[in-house]
C-alpha cells in the first residue's frame, strides 16, 4: 500500500469497514490457495484441474472530491463470473459506483510457497484506463492493496497514496 505522507493528501482515502470487508473477501478467495501439492507446475498456473482460489470483482461505492476519491463500500459485480486468474463482471447502473476492486489470488509455486501479485497489472491498467471509474484498487494480501486513480482532468495516477480512516 502506498501510505499518505504526514502532512499529505491521500489520492484515495478508503473507511476501515471497507478495507475490512474486502480483507473478508480476499480471505475468503484465498482460504485453500496452498492445496495444490499434488499438480504440475502447469496445472497449478492454469487453475483448471481444480482452482482452489478464483478473483472478486467489487464496485466501489463513495463519493469524489476534486481529485480525492473517497471510498465507503462497495456490492459485488453484477454478472460477476470468478476465475483462477480472472474475473469478470460489471458495476453498470449501481448507485454511487466511483470504481472497481478486485483480489489477486495466491499462487502455490512449485515449493509450495506462495506467490502474490502486489500491484495492479498491465492488464488491469489497461482495462481501468478504458473504463470511465474513478479508481481501481487490487487486494494483493490482508491489508495491502495498490491503486490507480483517474484525476479530474483525465490523468492517470498510479501507484496512488491511499488512505484508511475509521
Amino acid at each position: 500500500m502506498t501510505a499518505c505522507g504526514i502532512g499529505g493528501t491521500a489520492d484515495v482515502v478508503i473507511s476501515r469497514s471497507a478495507l475490512d470487508s474486502m480483507n473478508r473477501v480476499f480471505r475468503e478467495s484465498n482460504e485453500n490457495w496452498d492445496k495444490l501439492q499434488d499438480l504440475n507446475t502447469l496445472e497449478r498456473m492454469l487453475g483448471t484441474v481444480r482452482p482452489t482460489q478464483r478473483e472478486y470483482l467489487g464496485c466501489l461505492q463513495g463519493r469524489v472530491e476534486g481529485n480525492r476519491v473517497k471510498v465507503v463500500t462497495f456490492v459485488p459485480a453484477r454478472n460477476m463470473r470468478r476465475l483462477q486468474l480472472a474475473v469478470t463482471g460489471t458495476c453498470d447502473s449501481l448507485p454511487d459506483v466511483i470504481g472497481a476492486w478486485h483480489t489477486h489470488p495466491y499462487h502455490a509455486d512449485a515449493a509450495n510457497q506462495a506467490v502474490k501479485s502486489p500491484a495492479l497489472s498491465p492488464q488491469d491498467l489497461l482495462t481501468f484506463e478504458r473504463d470511465s471509474g474513478r479508481v481501481a484498487i487490487v487486494v494483493w494480501d490482508v491489508d495491502s492493496l495498490d491503486a490507480a486513480v483517474r484525476r479530474e482532468d483525465g490523468t492517470l495516477i498510479h501507484p496512488a497514496t491511499i488512505e484508511i480512516t475509521p
